[in-house]
């Protein structure tokens, strides 16, 4: 037995340190020293110019396009980092907070020669640690000792590359009894990913039977609809609806699934409303910080059904997507369940962009 970390811990480990802007380093021989743009300090920044080689600022296609730099690896772009780049500058390509009072960022190079699979590389793994899909990236030769000599956590790329966005293993943590408003026979069993991410939750209404269909919705974590009560969308209500038609039916099961924002985490999600706010409507607000539509994970409902005994559903949904995926992923859907609650006129233009450019049945 190894004392080492393995993939999975070491993966875990450079999520944290993106997160409060120390390096990682990708690869073994060849490789690239990366730093989360959102978490980047004046210092380390300096320190990256003054090592020999041409740093970039890696962005996703969908910021790239709004920035109007022209992507050459399709879902990335590359744009050379100037010289006399400051944090400041790198943050603005980054984040659009400002493109409508500050719109001319450019004109930006843009790398069209290389291999871009590291790049990639990174910019999944700052979406995956809940940050801006941007990073500082300069070439590095013999990674791995650079690594050990600055102490840096070092990531074998061909071995990082399949685990991030591949399937999760859970352990379930324990299971007790919670009687709800909704429904007092009610059971809270918590799931633990062995990734080391958010943990995520069933609730098991009554007692059902594992060899019928059950009715069940994935429910994705919202503090601010289900806990404060926003009327920007209707995630409480939806919620709250849900729990209470398994209430009445006796039994249910709901998956509260913590991929807030549509998986982009809370803090890029209040970025998006303060964009919406601008009068960019809800995917519009996503690919300006340069996410896609919908960057959750509906594998993770299919899998925490089949730990629980169940192998189809009667799914309470709006999303035509997610009953692709339970099918796709070896979960039965006999039938959809309209859950249609919480209009109201705060959220009247987000209902309808969901409706229009996501193809929720409303």
């Amino acid at each position: 037995m190894s004392l080492s970390p393995d993939i999975t811990d070491l993966l875990a480990r450079a999520r944290a340190d993106l997160r409060m802007g120390v390096p990682v380093v990708l690869g073994r021989g060849q490789g690239l020293l990366i730093l989360a743009a959102e978490t980047l300090k004046a210092a380390r920044l300096a320190e990256v110019i003054a090592l020999e080689g041409v740093s970039d600022l890696v962005l996703t296609g969908r910021r790239a396009q709004t920035l109007k730099a022209r992507a050459y690896d399709g879902d990335v772009a590359r744009v050379v980092l100037p010289r006399d780049a400051t944090v400041r500058w790198v943050q603005a390509l980054a984040d659009p907070a400002d493109d409508l009072t500050h719109p001319m960022k450019g004109p930006l190079e843009t790398r069209r020669s290389g291999d871009a699979t590291l790049h990639r590389l990174a910019v999944a793994l700052a979406k995956s640690a809940r940050l801006l899909p941007a990073v500082v990236a300069l070439p590095v030769k013999e990674a791995s000792v650079f690594a050990d000599r600055h102490g840096l956590t070092c990531l074998d790329a061909d071995a990082a590359g399949p685990r991030i966005g591949a399937s999760i293993v859970f352990d379930e943590v324990i299971s007790a009894r919670v009687p709800l408003r909704a429904a007092e026979d009610a059971r809270l069993h918590v799931f633990r990913p062995e990734d080391g991410s958010e943990e995520h939750y069933a609730i098991e209404i009554g007692r059902p039977d594992r060899a019928a269909p059950v009715l069940a919705r994935l429910h994705s974590a919202c503090f601010t609809g289900d806990l404060l009560g926003s009327l920007k969308c209707d995630c409480g209500p939806q919620l709250n609806g849900a729990l209470t038609a398994m209430g009445a039916a006796g039994e249910g099961i709901l998956l509260y699934l913590n991929q807030e924002g549509r998986g982009i985490g809370l803090a890029n999600k209040m970025r998006a409303y303060a964009l919406q706010d601008q009068g960019f409507d809800t995917v519009e607000a996503n690919h300006r910080l340069g996410f896609e539509d919908d960057e959750r994970d509906f594998r993770i409902g299919s899998e925490l059904l089949r730990r629980l005994g169940f192998s189809a559903v009667r799914l309470m949904t709006n999303n035509p997507a997610k009953i692709d995926m339970m099918t796709r992923n070896g979960i039965e859907v006999a039938e959809r369940v309209p859950l249609r609650v919480g209009e109201n006129p705060h959220n009247a233009a987000y209902l309808a962009t969901k409706m229009r450019k996501s193809g929720h049945i409303l």
